[in-house]
């Protein structure tokens, strides 16, 4: 597939992964800088990666990180309108599902077990990748 511009929801397990300089997964973000990926995201999304950033982090550097997401034209700030609701495990997990359906993106990518029942379920059809797939592909 070509890459350019494919669109892509990143979890948050995956999202907090990309952004170090020395992350060996920091090529996810710099092909988003680049316009080979196009984020998408939701305001749930957003505000997720935000609590999660401010955890693992600090309030200033997770604000300069939303405050990017939202002006940078690699991200695309999606509207969800419809919520499947298909993990019901951990429900949470349901807004990148939504927003991967919503955004028509390629992939969702994430480590977290509890996306695998999407593999399973015919519609809508979401392609759930782990990382190490995503960078198979991608890389």
């Amino acid at each position: 597939m070509n890459t350019i511009g494919a669109k892509v929801v990143i979890d948050t397990n995956v999202f907090i992964t990309i952004l170090g300089r020395q992350s060996p997964n920091r090529w996810i973000f710099d092909k988003i800088l680049k316009g080979e990926f196009q984020l998408c995201v939701s305001h749930e999304i957003l505000l997720e990666y935000e609590e999660i950033l401010s955890q693992k982090t600090n309030g200033n550097i997770a604000r300069n990180v939303i405050n990017f997401l939202l002006t940078s034209p690699r991200v695309q700030l999606i509207n969800v309108f419809y919520h499947w609701k298909i993990i019901s495990e951990d429900p949470d997990d349901n807004k990148f599902i939504d927003c991967s359906v919503s955004s028509n993106a390629y992939c969702l990518v994430s480590n977290d077990k509890h996306f695998n029942i999407a593999k399973n379920i015919d519609f809508p059809k979401i392609l759930i990748l782990h990382l190490e797939e995503f960078e198979k592909e991608f890389k």
